[in-house]
């Protein structure tokens, strides 16, 4: 996950092992997300979100469990 240059690895740093810690700003990743994934056409942009914020969810998660 690529947060203005940042893995998730480098971003749980900044949550407890509970999860709490701060608000990640992703717009940009999210709403360009159908560009990501060959499944989705740029009117599925909702769909592509969607799937993308579960995928940075869990790999921040797994993250945060991790460190």
């Amino acid at each position: 996950m690529e947060l203005k240059g940042g893995k998730a690895e480098d971003i749980a740093l900044g949550f407890d092992k509970s999860g709490i810690g701060g608000i990640i700003n992703a717009s940009r990743s999210l709403m360009c997300a159908y560009k990501k994934y060959d499944e989705f056409e740029e009117k599925d942009y909702a769909m592509a979100t969607r799937a993308e914020a579960i995928r940075m969810r869990d790999e921040l998660n797994s993250a945060i469990k991790n460190k």
